[in-house]
Parts: structure tokens; C-alpha cells; sequence
């Protein structure tokens, strides 16, 4: 008798374990919450461009305002004013507007401080990674009218044959009043 019992309590605590589908009232399967595995899309790859690339996404001219950021991850002030331009691009998302931040980052940081950045901050879909040190006095004469490269954060707008270049940090009331000056 006493085996019976054993063997019994064996067998429902076996069945009792075991995973499988639950129903819900009206016979739906619902899994169980251990038996599913999630699936994570893995986040997108940073771009990464040349010096002749960026020169010539700076010099589009069409009726698209391009506003774009030069920073670093170690750059104090840069990190300040990022959500500046992330609320900017919550507020005119749909508007013929493009914010794009360009980390000047050191290579060796490419694949881990850079992309663990730009994640903390939400903007991996907006950045695009530069190598700094390829850039030459040639790049910023022909880019820039006042910039030269020695130091960051620096934002660049162009709407067509309109620029705006601001060297430092910029405030948030600052960036509303540049670019809503371009959108006229």
C-alpha cells in the first residue's frame, strides 16, 4: 500500500511539473511564461563616413533643414545640450527636418563606448561616427566658415544656401531660434 502511495504522489508531482499550455476560460492555449523565448532584435549598426561623405551630406541644398552635431562621448558640454536636440526631434518629427549627430569619437571606441552612448541616449538612429583624426584643414575650409575642428560641440544647419554654425554649447532656446529662423 505504501508504494502505491509513494508511486502516486510521484507520478502527480511529475505531471504537475511538467510545462505545457495552459486554456483560458474560452480554450485559448496560453504558453507558459517560462516556455517563451523572446526574440531582441539586435540595434542597427553605426554608419560610418568619410571625410567626403560628410562633406557632402553637409553641402545638400534642397528645402530639408539638415542640423547636424559634431560631439564626443567624453565631451562634457556635448552630452549637456543632446537633449536639446532629441526634444527637437520629438517636435518636428514629420517636418522637413533632419537631426544628425556626428561622434568624433577615437576609433578604438567605435564598437564599445560609442554604441553603448548613443543607446543610453537614444539617438543610435541619428549618429553617425567620423574619424576625427582623417580630417585635414582642407575639410573644415571648405565646410565650415568659422570652425577649424580645434574643439566640440559644433552644430552646423543648412537649408539650402542658408548655414548657421555654432561653435560651444547650444541652449535649447538657442536651437528653437536658429532653426525656426532656417524654416522661414
Amino acid at each position: 500500500m505504501k508504494k502505491i502511495i509513494l508511486s502516486t504522489l510521484f507520478l502527480i508531482s511529475v505531471f504537475s511539473c511538467k510545462k505545457e499550455s495552459a486554456k483560458t476560460e474560452d480554450g485559448m492555449a496560453v504558453q507558459d511564461s517560462a516556455s517563451v523565448s523572446e526574440t531582441t532584435e539586435a540595434p542597427a549598426a553605426l554608419k560610418m563616413y568619410t571625410a567626403e561623405q560628410t562633406s557632402e551630406f553637409l553641402g545638400k541644398k534642397n528645402d530639408t533643414l539638415y542640423v547636424t552635431n559634431f560631439f564626443a562621448t567624453w565631451c562634457g558640454p556635448c552630452v549637456k545640450e543632446i537633449p536639446h536636440f532629441k526634444n527637437k526631434i520629438q517636435e518636428l518629427k514629420g517636418k522637413p527636418v533632419k537631426i544628425t549627430f556626428v561622434s568624433v569619437d577615437s576609433k578604438t571606441d567605435w564598437n564599445t563606448k560609442v554604441p553603448q552612448f548613443v543607446d543610453e541616449q537614444g539617438i543610435r538612429n541619428n549618429t553617425v561616427l567620423l574619424d576625427g583624426q582623417l580630417l585635414g584643414g582642407d575639410f573644415f575650409a571648405t565646410n565650415f566658415k568659422s570652425w577649424d575642428g580645434g574643439a566640440i560641440p559644433f552644430t552646423f544647419m543648412r537649408r539650402g544656401d542658408k548655414t548657421d554654425e555654432t561653435l560651444g554649447m547650444i541652449s535649447e532656446e538657442q536651437l528653437t531660434e536658429k532653426i525656426n529662423s532656417l524654416l522661414k
